[in-house]
């Protein structure tokens, strides 16, 4: 069986990119039920549409409180029955409540090494840091600042002359390559989650 995801995006999509042309390719079986953006110009938008996927854009100044808001993205989710939540770009913070309330987990893929660097800017905090390598971590979501478990990393170097947007370009080349291979992971049902730690392994035999 197929698991069903639910894309939230705010940009350009080009991880969206990288999950539908994985999927596309039978390299992961999934299938994308949902993209939901908060920007009307989001080009997500469009890639979904080139792909006949159903695609929505909610405002958060539509409604009146964020509490709200984040309900009708839950409402969809569940409308469009999706087994997980992939954060492609999603430039809003999900609250606690939308954390606590979602029926299924919630992935998210960030340009740095984590823990270092959570949140806004992680390529210029790193270059302002003067680190010799960093890269792009897939993680669990929790309440915290892109503080859930870890799932996959994948490291680059960081060069004498590197500027945010050469780093950028180089860690963006391997997060189209490790979000996909993460959801696999999760769709084939091989991530066992023990605290803060992720066991990758063979097919989990469930009860």
């Amino acid at each position: 069986m197929r698991l069903r995801l639910a894309i939230l995006a705010s940009g350009r999509g080009t991880n969206l990119q990288a999950l539908i042309d994985a999927q596309e390719k039978g390299e992961i079986p999934t299938e994308i039920a949902v993209v939901i953006s908060d920007n009307p110009k989001a080009l997500a938008l469009e890639r979904a549409h080139k792909h006949q996927i159903p695609a929505i854009t909610l405002v958060r100044h539509d409604f009146s409180t964020r509490e709200l808001y984040e309900q009708k993205i839950l409402d969809l989710i569940n409308e469009y029955s999706c087994d997980l939540i992939c954060l492609a770009g999603f430039m809003r913070i999900l609250s606690p409540y939308f954390i606590s309330n979602s029926q299924v987990k919630i992935i998210n893929i960030h340009p740095s090494l984590l823990p270092a660097f959570p949140g806004l800017d992680a390529q210029q905090q790193a270059l302002d840091y003067g680190v010799k390598f960093s890269g792009c971590t897939v993680h669990f979501v929790d309440e915290g600042m892109d503080s859930g478990p870890i799932i996959s990393q994948a490291v680059v170097p960081v060069l004498a002359d590197d500027t945010e947007e050469t780093l950028s370009l180089r860690i963006l080349a391997e997060e189209h390559r490790i979000y996909p291979e993460a959801v696999k992971l999760i769709a084939e049902d091989r991530i066992e989650v023990k605290g803060r730690k992720t066991i990758v392994g063979a097919r989990i035999a469930r009860p």
